[in-house]
């Protein structure tokens, strides 16, 4: 692989790093992405649960004007602001995700990645990239070409 025919420095293998620790470091960042999204959906979980809190009450006024009072009282006393957990709304658990778990999980990975591979990121990615692309074919580059960049294209050449 020449230096401009592969991965840049960043996504290379540092010298004596071997196959089993690559493909270790490999799972864990895929272990850290499944959190991620986890996160995202935790995160839309909160989104869509404060949003369901503010069509109830809305409902709310809804069989107000309609006449339900009993109804109306019901669901205000029994639902609007209730806790979806024992004692926390979705933002503390949120907040409780991520100053515990999350944090800890990517200052784990973190770690790892220094103390294994100097802080590289993405190296068993990175192979598999040099291992399954096409070589000298168009959009099969190691590396993105300043000459075929969205933003150069559009701009005209100049």
């Amino acid at each position: 692989m020449s230096e401009t025919d592969g991965p840049d420095p960043a996504h290379r293998r540092p010298e004596g790093l071997d196959d089993a620790t690559v493909e270790a470091l490999g799972k864990l960042s895929e272990a850290l992405e499944v959190i991620e999204n986890a996160r995202g959906f935790l995160y839309g979980f909160h989104r869509l649960t404060g949003q369901a809190d503010l069509a109830l009450g809305e409902a709310v006024g809804l069989f107000r004007d309609a006449g339900h009072e009993d109804i109306a009282d019901r669901l205000e006393t029994e639902l609007v602001g209730r806790n979806v957990l024992e004692g926390r709304w979705t933002f503390q658990i949120v907040e409780e995700f991520d100053d515990g778990y999350w944090t800890a999980f990517r200052e784990a990975e973190r770690r790892a990645r220094d103390e294994l591979a100097e802080g590289r990121r993405h190296l068993f990615e990175a192979e598999m990239k040099e291992d399954r692309r096409t070589h000298g074919r168009r959009h099969h580059e190691a590396l993105p070409d300043d000459r075929s960049t969205p933003d150069r294209e559009a701009r005209g050449s100049r």
